[in-house]
Parts: structure tokens; sequence; C-alpha cells
């Protein structure tokens, strides 16, 4: 039996924009971002870095004048910011 993208994905707390917005920031795959995600969500600054990531990516989809990544975005960062708020920061 092997683990799947799927099975990474679904053991995170994180949606896939989520995860694909990590991904794209730091340029990794999609299971890279899951796990540095997963982590992240259980340091003390983490939830400030994945909210940065996001907005960095915001920054350069604007900058690119990618209007419709940019709103992609922003939804996953509108959702993480709501579900995850009470994070630990």
């Amino acid at each position: 039996m092997n683990i799947t993208r799927d099975d990474i994905v679904g053991f995170s707390d994180l949606t896939e924009e989520e995860i694909a917005a990590i991904a794209e920031h730091e340029n990794a795959t999609e299971i890279a971002a899951a796990v540095l995600g997963q982590y992240l969500l259980d340091e003390a600054n983490g939830y400030e870095a994945i909210r940065t990531m996001i907005k960095d990516d915001i920054r350069a989809a604007l900058d690119a004048g990618d209007r419709e990544h940019v709103a992609k975005l922003f939804l996953a960062l509108h959702h993480f910011v709501a579900v995850h708020h009470t994070a630990p920061r």
C-alpha cells in the first residue's frame, strides 16, 4: 500500500488551496507543502508564517497582473484566517 498525495493532503488541517499557496511560496511540491504547513500550525509562530506566505503570494500575483490568481489566493487567505485564527501565536 502506498501513501498518495491525496492521503497526505487529507491528513493536513489545511485546504488544498492553502497547501498550494505554501507550495508556490516555497517552490515545493504539494506533499512537502502539506507537511510543512501542518508542522507550522503546531509551532508558536506558524500561523503568522503561513499567513505571510499567502500574503506574499498575493503580492506576487498582483505584481504579475494575474487577477484570477489573486482572487483564488485571497479566498485561501480568508479561509485560513477564519479557520485558524485561534492557532497559537
